[in-house]
């Protein structure tokens, strides 16, 4: 096992339901720390991202060892995604808010300029809009907070969040959309300006 840190994930997958504890362990090495950091992220309470980060990882072990893991490729997104739906799961079962809801919007928001990529000309600028945008994405709906923290923090593709939050692309684009007009509506609100340079 000593190479085993130069194994795909589905090499120690394979391994793992084997009976090679270590090799799971090499898989909770690789992905615990950005799997922890989104689950916190996205429900801000320590106490509540471990439950959820622990359930997500009892779920993964037992997929395993069922023999029911078939994601080849994609250990990363699938973890992710059973983390989301644990996520999702928990917030239903807070009160919801009275937010405008995207879920049953199926447009396709490819070309709106709002979306579009942005030049960086002024970065300090940049920066405290950013500051001002994570600020307000605190009081977003947790679907919502999620796609802005992927899209401007953690600089996914619309593509990449679709796979690992398992929606469509179009709905990451639809909750992408609500956000930015939240955040603009609070933004008039509190006199924020939120162009970027």
């Amino acid at each position: 096992m000593a190479t085993s840190n130069h194994l795909t994930d589905e090499q120690l997958v394979a391994q793992y339901a084997q009976g090679h504890n270590e090799s799971f362990d090499l898989l909770l090495e690789r992905y615990k720390e950005r799997l922890y950091t989104y689950i916190y992220y996205t429900v801000r309470n320590e106490e509540v991202a471990e439950d959820i980060f622990q359930e997500t990882f009892v779920k993964v072990i037992m997929t395993i060892q069922q023999q029911r893991y078939s994601e080849c490729g994609k250990f990363a997104a699938w973890i992710t995604r059973i983390a989301h739906n644990l996520v999702i799961d928990y917030f239903r079962q807070e009160k919801p808010g009275t937010w405008v809801s995207c879920d049953e919007e199926e447009r396709n928001l490819l070309n709106t300029i709002g979306l579009s990529e942005t030049p960086r000309e002024t970065d300090l600028v940049n920066t405290q809009v950013l500051e001002d945008v994570r600020k307000l994405m605190d009081y977003l709906p947790d679907e919502q907070r999620e796609v802005v923290w992927m899209r401007y923090y953690q600089d996914l593709s619309f593509k990449e969040i679709a796979e690992q939050t398992g929606v469509s692309i179009n709905t990451s684009l639809g909750r992408m959309r609500y956000a930015i007009l939240n955040m603009r509506r609070m933004a008039e609100k509190y006199d924020i300006s939120l162009a970027l340079s």
